[in-house]
């Protein structure tokens, strides 16, 4: 059964095909959990291509779920819970700037370049290929200043202890710590690598787009582009956990692993154990469906 997870605040979010949990430590030491049970998806949403949209609209949705509850337990005592408007403002905020950073930004930067570089200007897969080295330019900024804020280093070590617990599982070892332990932080699934995908793949498509169209009809094609270079993406990476001695596919998941060095970091036995406790409860050989609601 594959298995996807997500660092969250004090916490990890595991995701198997029949049920989600979050399992965070409190301020006092306690872990709390909770979990629900996934509904079936239609035969439609499950076709190839298709259900990359899907998981990244759902990942987003239980993301946001599993950040909330987080919130609540890691800060209890301390701080006012996070209310849902005020998560769902943060998000919207988040999407519109990522938008602006890693879209518009990057173009608006290319089709200046052309104006000095020929080149650029000339022909669509040089235009499209700068555009995408500065998008990954700012992306790799973007997480490595995120990566010195104290409380982000804390989600990347949990990071790193969801990634452990999950080669633990896929190497069918046992489940203790002394055993989960040695395994390593980077991930070829891990959403770092999918991102570094993207990247690679709206490179190549959007040089498919005409380059004598306006900067607006170019930045609009881009952001309507997105689901299918994400459901490509998806299909890549599930491609990329078969056949991990491929050249190709070790070119593509190279950068995403190199990238893993800051999103993840060694997780002390506490946080594995978190890690552990949110995985297990959604494994049905360990109760978790017998018990999710």
């Amino acid at each position: 059964m594959n298995i996807g997870g997500q660092a969250v605040i004090e916490g990890v979010m595991m995701k198997s095909k029949l049920i989600w949990s979050v399992a965070v430590r409190d301020p006092k030491g306690e872990i709390h959990v909770k979990k629900e049970v996934l509904r079936p998806l239609p035969k439609l949403l499950r076709l190839h291509v298709i259900r990359g949209v899907v998981a990244l609209w759902q990942s987003l949705a239980l993301g946001i779920k599993a950040i909330e509850y987080s919130a609540s337990k890691a800060y209890e005592g301390d701080d006012k819970p996070i209310s849902p408007l005020s998560m769902m403002l943060t998000m919207v905020t988040a999407f519109v700037l990522a938008i602006g950073i890693f879209l518009y930004l990057p173009l608006y930067l290319t089709k200046a370049m052309g104006a000095f570089l020929p080149a650029v200007d000339n022909s669509s897969f040089v235009f499209n290929a700068v555009d995408g080295v500065v998008r990954v330019v700012f992306f790799v900024t973007y997480v490595y200043v995120v990566s010195l804020w104290k409380d982000m280093r804390r989600i990347f070590e949990y990071h790193g202890a969801e990634h452990k617990v999950i080669f633990a599982y896929e190497a069918k070892t046992g489940m203790t710590l002394d055993e989960i332990r040695p395994f390593g932080t980077y991930h070829p699934r891990c959403g770092t690598s999918f991102l570094f995908i993207v990247m690679i793949m709206s490179i190549l498509i959007f040089s498919l787009i005409p380059k004598d169209w306006s900067f607006y009809w170019k930045f609009g094609s881009r952001v309507v582009l997105i689901p299918l270079i994400a459901g490509i993406s998806y299909e890549t990476l599930k491609l990329s956990a078969k056949m991990t001695t491929n050249p190709v596919i070790r070119f593509l998941i190279a950068p995403g692993l190199l990238l893993q060095r800051i999103t993840t970091k060694e997780p002390d036995d506490s946080q594995v154990e978190v890690a552990l406790r949110a995985l297990q409860e959604v494994l049905p050989e360990t109760g978790g469906a017998a018990n999710a609601g």
